[in-house]
């Protein structure tokens, strides 16, 4: 029996930090469990500039500081019929005062109309909680990060 090809789809997905001990956070819609902001890189697009886009979707935020990349594997979503992301991994920084908010998706895509209820939670605590989708992997990463200036767009 032939066995079908494994579905690729890329992700890329934001560690967002704030004062450097808390990590944005926001749970749903869909899974269950705390998530980060995240999504599928459009064809033709790099996943850096996908990033600052899922990004400004999903929260609202649109100005970004350091942005650095921690980690890219390959994550099974499920097994029949394959489907495997290859996730990038983003640390960057935020100055925002909100301790949390609620930014409705816009874009016109699969999530218009989506609500998005992001908090903060310790960086201290994050790292013993499991994410949906296996999305706290690389959390670890995040500690002794140094503040970088602002960057509102991808520069590559």
């Amino acid at each position: 029996m032939h066995e079908p090809e494994t579905t690729y789809v890329g992700k890329a997905c934001a560690y967002i930090t704030r004062g450097g001990s808390e990590l944005l956070v926001f749970e749903g819609p869909g899974h269950d469990g705390l998530q980060i902001p995240k999504g599928t890189i459009e064809p033709g697009e790099r996943p850096r500039p996908a990033l600052y886009r899922e990004v400004r979707e999903e929260s609202g935020l649109a100005t970004l500081s350091g942005v650095e990349r921690l980690a890219t594997d390959v994550w099974t979503r499920r097994e029949s019929p394959p489907k495997a992301y290859v996730r990038h991994f983003y640390h960057a920084r935020v100055h925002e005062p909100r301790d949390s908010w609620t930014h409705v998706v816009r874009d016109g895509g699969d999530e218009h109309g989506s609500e998005f209820e992001f908090s903060w939670v310790p960086l201290s605590t994050a790292r013993g909680r499991e994410f949906a989708l296996d999305l706290d992997d690389y959390v670890g990463h995040l500690s002794g990060r140094t503040t970088t200036p602002a960057v509102a767009e991808p520069a590559d």
